[in-house]
């Protein structure tokens, strides 16, 4: 299941670490966060390490539908209401102003990464009173916003909010030329961090500062960002034979569908569920399905899906990891948006350890309170957390291992011991632990994706147990007999 980006371009490899390294700033991941904060660092002059355990952009960079909006959902109008219009226009405007920074550095070192200026769209075939309100709460903050009925949509819709000059890019052209320009090192996986150290697989990273790009922060305390928020997946057909969009659109609507065009490739995405509650299966059968109604020419020619940290109040954790570790810093909680959000965090903490005041970072600082805002999500985690947990330490599965059926995943039993099982089309019965080692919380088979998935905190592993998406550290979840 390689993105379209993954197939159309390569970045070559880099050495790993060997041996210890001081340095100014380690930045921990090499995703896009990870080195645009690199590389504003080092346009300041700092010696900056990135620590990355696989390869450059190996983790959600990849897999990115590379939309660069200040167009984030339905959620200006909520974010007035729940956080004040000041604290909304401040929201506004870093997001814009990242959009403009893209453009900048792909101008000022020539980059050639399909960049380009465009509206994007919210839409809805059902509620076009709440997009009204959406339009003013966005155009009053600042955003060149409207309400309009007219798009390039292949069916009707009750109504559409249009963000003008928002952008699109290929990522991994991006990354592959900004990446040359600051030092990385490849397959050196941190282990640990205590205090001014990274502890590697392959050495010891001395820095004054620690800069956390890793998605989704592998260290619990202090920090507590594993009680802050959850992860959610979401799906995406690449297809061809398809009439072309102007525009990026995003549908409000529950099961509704996202379009943006790369070339004449259109991005055809949905289906997007919490992590671990996609039991069922389906998605990418109802994706599909819907380009049949739509665009019954179509030919498929990548699919694949991605994963996004979601914080209590929907705003991100951009800034100083914990007051208890002042020289640590951390990004996370990107929403569906992380491209725009990932120049946002570059930005802040550049200027944070250059020690420089950014004028959005109190916004969002990971020491902000926002209880009221917070409270409905932080709720519902707590209970999927106790829930994961407390699942299957009183019951035992009905199927036994040896009744596993070929093609089919879950849970089994053999004797009074539970396993997790896949057994392939080749009839070869592969099993992992039930339980995530990250917590401790039950995994739930993910028939879409032939992937275990952690409905607590979102760390996944193949059939084999081979770990795919953190925030877990293990390689394998296993249990043996």
């Amino acid at each position: 299941m390689k993105s379209v980006w993954s197939k159309t371009v390569e970045i070559p490899e880099r050495k790993a670490l060997s041996g210890n390294l001081r340095t100014d700033v380690a930045v921990i991941g090499a995703g896009i966060t990870g080195i645009l904060t690199a590389y504003y660092l080092k346009q300041e002059g700092f010696n900056v390490a990135v620590l990355e355990a696989d390869r450059i952009a190996s983790g959600q960079t990849k897999n990115t539908t590379a939309k660069i909006t200040s167009q984030h959902g339905m959620f200006y109008d909520t974010l007035i209401k729940k956080h004040g219009v000041e604290n909304a226009r401040i929201y506004a405007r870093a997001n814009e102003a990242a959009i403009s920074a893209y453009e900048r550095i792909i101008d000022e070192n020539h980059i050639e990464a399909h960049f380009k200026r465009l509206p994007s769209y919210l839409y809805s075939i059902k509620d076009g009173e709440a997009l009204k309100r959406e339009a003013k709460a966005a155009s009053s903050l600042g955003i060149n916003a409207h309400f309009t009925m007219e798009t390039e949509l292949p069916f009707a819709i009750a109504g559409a909010v249009c963000f003008e000059n928002q952008a699109q890019f290929h990522p991994l052209e991006f990354i592959k030329q900004i990446s040359e320009k600051v030092t990385i090192y490849e397959k050196t996986k941190v282990l640990s961090v205590k205090k001014h150290v990274a502890y590697t697989d392959k050495g010891e990273v001395t820095a004054k500062y620690i800069v956390f790009a890793t998605h989704y922060p592998f260290i619990n305390l202090p920090g507590f960002y594993f009680m802050r928020q959850h992860q959610e997946r979401s799906y995406v057909l690449a297809l061809s034979g398809v009439e072309k969009f102007n525009g990026m659109y995003y549908g409000i609507d529950k099961k509704s569908l996202s379009f943006r065009m790369i070339d004449d490739i259109l991005l055809f995405g949905g289906g997007a569920h919490r992590t671990g509650e996609n039991k069922a299966g389906g998605v990418y059968a109802h994706l599909r399905e819907e380009a049949e109604k739509y665009y019954p020419k179509y030919n498929e020619i990548a699919y694949w899906s991605a994963q996004d940290c979601i914080s209590h109040d929907h705003i991100p954790f951009i800034g100083r990891f914990s007051i208890l570790r002042p020289y640590w810093y951390v990004a996370t909680g990107f929403k569906k948006w992380g491209m725009t959000t990932s120049m946002l965090s570059a930005m802040i903490i550049s200027d944070q350890i250059c020690g420089r005041e950014n004028s959005y970072e109190k916004l969002f600082t990971p020491q902000r309170l926002y209880f009221m805002a917070s409270a409905g999500d932080l709720a519902k985690d707590i209970g999927k957390s106790v829930k994961g947990l407390a699942k299957g330490h009183f019951y035992i599965p009905f199927v036994e291992m040896n009744e596993l059926p070929i093609g089919k995943g879950c849970i089994v039993r053999r004797g009074f011991r539970r396993y997790g099982c896949y057994r392939d089309e080749n009839g070869t019965l592969h099993r992992i632990s039930v339980r995530c080692p990250h917590m401790g919380c039950e995994l739930e088979w993910n028939p879409d994706e032939l992937s275990w998935d952690c409905p607590c905190h979102g760390s996944r592993y193949n059939y084999d147990g081979k770990l795919i998406d953190n925030p877990a550290q293990v390689e394998k979840c296993e249990k043996k007999y």
